[in-house]
């Protein structure tokens, strides 16, 4: 097993045909500690990888393979690309082996198994490992994502609500009211998969804009669980998705009510602060509208803080894209982490604009 930096990290991808494989399949193939190993699809066994995506003619030079035939054994990490429930029923099998695993599903991002169960619609096939896997939010969980065995990679949204909120959340007291904290998120078409549904349909979400998940969304848990984690003590979060007419990118507008104790706080030098150090965390000059073309294509938050008209309300704006930092790109970070190498190895790429 290759579990140094002097070797290249042996990586095979469960599920390559989606959106999140393939964008797993741009960053890796770009990434230079990295050897593709195998890449499974059990209804394209045998085709070309760059047949389905000619955007990887000459970056990736492998087919897709049934899973059963798949050497997962042999590699040194495990994406799972896949729908939930996928990673759960292969985990303790690949463990055995010694492979890690990342899975970009929900089955090993909460912990509190009833609420799985309930959102999820299933049994959780093995909380045993759920109960070592970790969150895979690197700005929040570092040092635990380096030793770990397996991860679960945030969601989209969860994302950018928990690191849009963490600065006024984890400074040993919370600095605004923590029962009335309002998330109101926008994500690209991308952010539902690659299916045909008549909901993301080009013809019914071009020129378009709705909320959905209005009475409840399985994202809501995993925030909450998170911000609680971070605070200490239970946490009231209104949580309302939208989806827009784009393919990719997501804006996430963060309101939290001032505690009297927080009125006295400079927001942007606190915000400044928190991330100093983040190789992928933005914080914009007080003032700014960040887009969501800003970050497209890269693995890259923007932040920006508002205290409107000098009062008592902050508005947190988030932008990243779905896909890489809100799915793919999150989960390369995570790998080098668990390997030792740097963190934003194979992740310096510059947003894309127009």
């Amino acid at each position: 097993m290759a579990n140094s930096t002097s070797s290249r990290i042996k990586v095979g991808i469960v599920g390559g045909t989606g959106y999140t494989g393939v964008e797993l399949l741009r960053l890796l193939s770009q990434h230079p500690g990295v050897e593709l190993v195998a890449i499974t699809s059990r209804k394209e066994d045998g085709l070309r990888v760059d047949e389905m995506y000619p955007s990887l003619r000459g970056s990736v030079d492998l087919a897709f393979s049934h899973p059963d035939n798949a050497a997962l054994d042999q590699c040194d990490v495990v994406f799972f690309a896949t729908p939930h429930g996928v990673a759960m029923a292969q985990a303790d099998a690949l463990l055995a082996k010694g492979v890690k695993i990342i899975d970009l599903a929900a089955d090993f991002r909460l912990q509190d198994t009833t609420a799985f169960e309930h959102w999820y619609k299933m049994p959780h096939g093995c909380p045993g490992v759920l109960k070592e896997a970790v969150y895979g939010l690197p700005e929040l969980h570092r040092e635990k994502i380096a030793g770990a065995r397996v991860i679960g990679n945030p969601g989209c949204y969860p994302t950018t609500v928990a690191l849009g909120l963490a600065p006024l959340l984890g400074a040993g007291r919370p600095l605004v009211d923590t029962s009335t904290l309002i998330a109101d998120c926008k994500s690209g078409v991308t952010g539902a998969g690659r299916k045909a549904e008549i909901g993301i349909l080009y013809s019914e979400a071009s020129d378009s804009f709705k909320a959905y998940g209005v009475a409840g969304h399985r994202h809501h848990p995993e925030i909450v669980e998170q911000l609680q984690k971070l605070l200490g003590q239970p946490v009231g979060l209104t949580f309302v998705p939208h989806l827009t007419p784009m393919v990719r990118g997501m804006h996430s507008t963060i309101y939290a009510r001032l505690l009297p104790e927080g009125r006295d706080t400079d927001y942007q030098a606190l915000f400044e602060q928190r991330y100093a150090n983040e190789p992928f965390v933005d914080v914009m000059p007080a003032g700014s509208t960040p887009e969501t073309r800003s970050v497209r294509a890269s693995n890259m938050v923007r932040i920006a803080v508002h205290r409107p008209g000098g009062g008592d309300q902050l508005v947190i704006l988030v932008v990243q894209d779905n896909l890489v930092k809100g799915a793919s790109g999150q989960a390369i970070q995570n790998m080098n982490l668990m390997f030792g190498l740097p963190e934003t190895t194979g992740l310096t790429q510059v947003p894309i604009q127009p």
